[in-house]
């Protein structure tokens, strides 16, 4: 597990300066560039996003922006103290990450701890700091499982069992979650370790009818709660109520509309003068595209192609070089920011049911952007190991040639 000593010895272990310029120099500055992209879209977008709502609730238009700039100094500081932990420190310490996530959902629901928000408890409250679990679980269950799948690789290939039994945690994350409830956080959940498990060598049958069986428990647990089988209805027909049920998805898409190619201008948006709810936070995004149109939208969208494809390339990259953990690790978070990026976009063109997922790297929310940050610094530490694993092998042909 990460101690408080593990931290302590990483902060003050000797770098001299030659080893951080090496660090640097063989950093995958493509993907550091797109991920710095985002960051700093993001924090534009939602200081325009916000300043009607934060003039109205703090009186100071620019309130959630100087705190999106906190939450990106914290969240920036933390990737470069993820980026000095080696791999394999997470990957002892995957079995206790897993149990620290099932504590803290359990905390949530502590009276005087958890915070309530919109008739969801997910939050726990750390002196003024609130904390939003789901964030640190998803991130947690892909080192878990990551281990996992290199500790039962044959076992996961072969028998029902190996895949199976890390399903059971899993499910008690997932219904902890269900509990809050935070619906959108168990679909990413579940959807990130089926694809994990897939690529781990899962077989095609056993995958398959562990796909229609999720989807099944999915679809009869919206049907069959009255406030998610309503979001289903509207969002098949926001415009059969556009003035309460649909009325977050029709400005949505007004908001498209009124984009059209090259925005009405960076602040300029009227969808988000109280008229689109969230504005600054699941629906970044419709704000986005109406202030800077649908050229911007597709650049954001390529970029989010760019750090899947990196994550997953990455990845393969280090399974070939005998580092399956740091693979697994990639490949996860892969999919994580795809499926999270892909819903929350899908959600705001109308095209899938409101599911209060945060659009990564953008969306206003100190422990989401916390969190992309660590997850796009341990990207960058996989893809430095591999390539010191390459150096060590060159060196050591070198010798022997």
């Amino acid at each position: 597990m990460i101690t408080a000593t593990h931290i302590s010895r990483l902060l003050h272990k000797p770098h001299s300066r030659e080893e951080r310029v090496r660090l640097f120099d063989v950093m995958d500055k493509q993907l550091l560039t797109v991920a710095l992209f985002l960051l700093c879209l993001g924090l534009v977008m939602v200081g325009s996003a916000s300043t009607s709502i934060a003039e109205k609730l703090m009186n100071d238009p620019f309130y959630f922006f100087w705190r999106q700039a906190g939450y990106m100094t914290v969240g920036l500081l933390a990737a470069g103290m993820v980026m000095r932990v080696p791999m394999d420190v997470w990957e002892k310490s995957g079995l206790s990450l897993i149990l620290l996530s099932i504590l803290l959902l359990m905390l949530v629901f502590v009276p005087g701890l958890g915070r309530e928000v919109n008739g969801s408890q997910r939050w726990i409250m750390l002196g003024p700091i609130s904390l939003q679990v789901s964030e640190l679980v998803k991130l947690f269950s892909v080192i878990y499982l990551a281990g996992y799948l290199v500790r039962h690789h044959s076992e996961v290939r072969s028998r029902v069992v190996g895949f199976l039994r890390p399903l059971v945690l899993l499910t008690l994350l997932g219904l902890l979650l269900l509990l809050e409830p935070d619906y959108g956080a168990v679909v990413v959940l579940f959807l990130t370790a089926f694809g994990m498990m897939w690529l781990g060598g899962v077989r095609l049958s056993q995958f398959m009818l562990l796909l229609m069986s999720l989807a099944g428990a999915l679809a009869l647990l919206a049907l069959t709660s009255p406030y998610r089988l309503q979001r289903l209805t509207t969002f098949l027909n926001p415009w059969a109520d556009p003035y309460d049920s649909g009325f977050q998805l029709t400005q949505a898409l007004i908001a498209f509309g009124r984009g059209e190619w090259f925005g009405v201008g960076l602040g300029s948006s009227i969808q988000k003068l109280f008229y689109l709810p969230e504005a600054h936070t699941d629906f970044l995004f419709a704000v986005m595209a109406e202030e800077l149109g649908l050229l911007m939208v597709a650049l954001v969208v390529l970029a989010y192609l760019f750090l899947i494809f990196k994550a997953l390339s990455i990845g393969r990259r280090a399974e070939k070089r005998e580092q399956p953990f740091a693979g697994y690790v990639a490949y996860g978070l892969g999919i994580w920011i795809g499926l999270q990026a892909f819903i929350n976009i899908g959600v705001n063109m109308g095209v899938l049911p409101t599911k209060g997922l945060t659009l990564p790297l953008m969306s206003y929310g100190g422990s989401s952007l916390l969190v992309m940050c660590v997850v796009i610094a341990l990207l960058l530490r996989i893809d430095y190991e591999t390539r010191k694993y390459d150096r060590r092998n060159q060196l050591a042909k070198g010798r022997r040639g």
